[in-house]
């Protein structure tokens, strides 16, 4: 009996080390059936990490008698992979965190709303119209005066606005975005009535172009502090300079054209 027990264990040794899948992997302990993955399916990280971020939904305004969200201009809304939503208004950026399912419904919700695929809503013989522009998975839709023609994604705009969120669909926030490096963009020609300052980073001239501004990307730290009211000097010439924060997927000049 013991000889005949020492054989079948052997038997079964050689058949988990030729098939370790059928024996629950290396450790010869067989997973239960609902801890493994659905067929077809890869499981992910339980956090994604900033490496991985990636823009999954924007929106802004655009057009408009004040000409809105022009060459350089900051996406009113942009949300991202890893549930960070980011708000600009009056040139500033709030930064607030979705929870995932949070994050998850309202990507839904643009999807139902249409805005998984291109699509237009013309003006008509209107010039200046207001346009409300979305990009999602890829997609790119313009709305053309949204109020005026019905179109689901006007509605959907309201559901952009944080004052709506319940406070559970919020993981954090809100706190000021503190960009990594800023678009600095230089307009040429001094300002009377103010001082004039040696700009102390690359020369002010030598960008690309955005707009009536030439723009070049500097770390947020380095940066000095400047005002409409302030004159900069850079090789030579005079300038007004703007700053505008560069967002998680904008990594040069050419991103905000």
């Amino acid at each position: 009996m013991a000889g005949s027990h020492t054989r079948t264990s052997s038997i079964v040794a050689l058949a988990c080390a030729g098939a370790l899948a059928a024996c629950g992997g290396a450790s010869g302990v067989e997973k239960p059936p609902h801890s493994l993955p659905p067929a077809g399916t890869a499981t992910k990280p339980a956090k994604e990490s900033p490496r991985g971020e990636h823009l999954v939904l924007r929106m802004r305004k655009t057009g408009g008698i004040a000409g809105l969200g022009g060459p350089g201009g900051l996406p009113d809304f942009s949300l991202y992979s890893t549930g960070r939503a980011l708000v600009a208004s009056q040139a500033k950026v709030t930064e607030y965190r979705l929870t995932p399912a949070a994050r998850d419904r309202l990507l839904g919700e643009a999807r139902a709303a249409g805005l998984g695929r291109s699509h237009t809503v013309p003006a008509g013989q209107v010039s200046d119209a207001i346009v409300l522009e979305f990009t999602m998975d890829g997609a790119h839709s313009e709305i053309a005066e949204p109020g005026v023609r019905p179109d689901p994604a006007t509605a959907f705009q309201a559901r952009l606005d944080p004052a709506r969120w319940p406070k559970t669909d919020l993981a954090s926030g809100p706190r000021p975005y503190k960009p990594s490096k800023v678009a600095v963009l230089a307009s040429q020609g001094a300002v009377a009535d103010g001082p004039v300052r040696t700009w102390p980073l690359a020369p002010l001239g030598k960008g690309t172009q955005v707009g009536a501004a030439v723009c070049t990307v500097a770390a947020s730290g380095k940066v000095p502090a400047t005002s409409p009211n302030t004159a900069w000097r850079s090789a030579g010439k005079t300038y007004t300079v703007r700053l505008r924060p560069l967002l998680p997927d904008e990594q040069t000049c050419t991103a905000l054209r």
